[in-house]
């Protein structure tokens, strides 16, 4: 049974659950060789039970009966991962004021439209880091209650008293004094015992990944956008006691004493990065050490920083003067042979364009095959995967496909028009 484009659209409602189950057949006009960067020709992708059971060169001939999707006039590729993404939240004028208006229900249903905007650009998986809802989020898409990517989710991120991620920045004298001072089970540390214990309470609240701030942010209700925020034994029993619970530590950091700190201790990946030097590349590379820029996110706030009332004004000028920079340093990273794997910071612009990260890496210098890839296999070494960011024989049947060869015109990337997570399409080309 050959199904073309159109037709499986008109019939997705009642086609697409039997798909999930029934061996189902991808025609390809070009296929994206995540491992080698290269656009390959036609190629035939049979998927059966959430599995890539087999990957033919051109239109292969298949068993009478097999279901069929044909992709004509499309590249097909691994499905995307974004490795930095908040799908809690939005950036707004209203952002700062709503926290203390709306209840963790408020952000919830919120999130589940952000998901499934994220998982119909061709992000079948993401890194959420930093936001209470993303572990809930990520059980529901697992329940199969709601659509959405795959989620790693870090949960709380873990701040020091007044840091980036700390959650009473900002909150008036009466009000703190209400709460109280914010400690390990809410993500905020002052030793290294504090470290220790606000990992494993991370570990307790179920979180899949370590995120740290290491120096101060751009959007936290705080002066400084880049001092360092960690002690180096801080951070190295932050990493030490992740190891133990199988957990990789990310390091939120802008500034370069930060930066130079979280490689030493041995986090994954530095986010954002904006002042890197050479002397951290050569730290980063000597570590292994993965950069995740940002791009998105440094051009988005630097935009919004122009608009009077966007953000608060102890925020604006961190906004205007280091979102502006993400962008040169992720060519001068890639340049110096760091190694750059995709995120995006959403949540601070809108979720669903993340794809317009691709776009903003090649502006920078970054070939439209390494950015490509830095979505797929990149990603997948990031978190530790070997079922993913390949179409390959065995894998995970994440798979995306988009008109036109994005190697050769990197603006495709926003044209995706299939999406298909573990066996199950969630997108079709609408009818031609």
């Amino acid at each position: 049974m050959r199904l073309s484009v159109a037709s499986l659209a008109l019939a997705a409602s009642a086609a697409l659950p039997a798909l999930a189950a029934d061996p189902v057949a991808l025609h390809c006009e070009r296929l994206f060789d995540a491992r080698s960067g290269k656009v390959l020709g036609e190629h035939t992708i049979v998927v059966e039970d959430g599995r890539i059971r087999s990957l033919l060169p051109g239109r292969a001939k298949l068993p009478d009966g097999t279901a069929s999707i044909v992709l004509a006039g499309r590249t097909c590729l691994p499905g995307w991962t974004d490795l930095h993404v908040h799908m809690g939240g939005q950036s707004s004028p209203q952002s700062y004021s709503e926290g203390f208006r709306l209840d963790p229900v408020d952000y919830a249903y919120r999130s589940v439209g952000y998901a499934k905007k994220t998982l119909l650009a061709g992000f079948t998986s993401v890194r959420d880091l930093g936001g209470e809802v993303s572990p809930h989020l990520r059980d529901a898409i697992n329940q199969g209650l709601v659509e959405g990517p795959r989620i790693f989710a870090a949960g709380k991120s873990i701040a020091t008293t007044g840091g980036h991620a700390d959650p009473t920045n900002g909150h008036n004298s009466m009000l703190s004094h209400l709460i109280g001072p914010p400690g390990p089970t809410e993500g905020v540390i002052n030793s290294v015992d504090d470290a220790r214990q606000a990992v494993r309470q991370r570990y307790k609240d179920g979180s899949d990944v370590i995120k740290i701030t290491a120096t101060g942010g751009v959007l936290s209700y705080a002066k400084s956008g880049d001092a360092p925020q960690f002690t180096l034994e801080e951070i190295r029993a932050i990493v030490d006691t992740a190891k133990d619970y199988g957990y990789s530590v990310a390091a939120h950091a802008h500034g370069t004493e930060g930066m130079k700190r979280a490689v030493e201790a041995g986090v994954t990946s530095i986010e954002h990065g904006t002042h890197m030097t050479d002397e951290v590349m050569r730290l980063m590379k000597q570590h292994g050490t993965w950069y995740v820029p940002t791009i998105y996110a440094g051009r988005f706030v630097a935009e919004k920083a122009k608009i009077d009332g966007y953000f608060p004004e102890i925020v604006r000028p961190k906004a205007a003067r280091i979102g502006a920079q993400i962008q040169e340093t992720a060519g001068r990273a890639y340049r110096g042979g760091v190694k750059i794997a995709f995120g995006t910071d959403q949540g601070v612009g809108p979720h669903g364009d993340n794809a317009r990260e691709f776009v903003y890496m090649v502006e920078a210098g970054i070939p439209a095959a390494y950015a490509l890839q830095s979505a797929t296999l990149h990603a997948a070494q990031v978190l530790g995967l070997d079922d993913q960011g390949v179409i390959e024989e065995g894998r995970r049947a994440d798979i995306i496909a988009l008109p036109g060869d994005p190697v050769a015109d990197i603006e495709a990337v926003l044209g995706v028009d299939f999406v298909m997570k573990d066996g199950v399409v969630y997108r079709t080309p609408e009818r031609e």
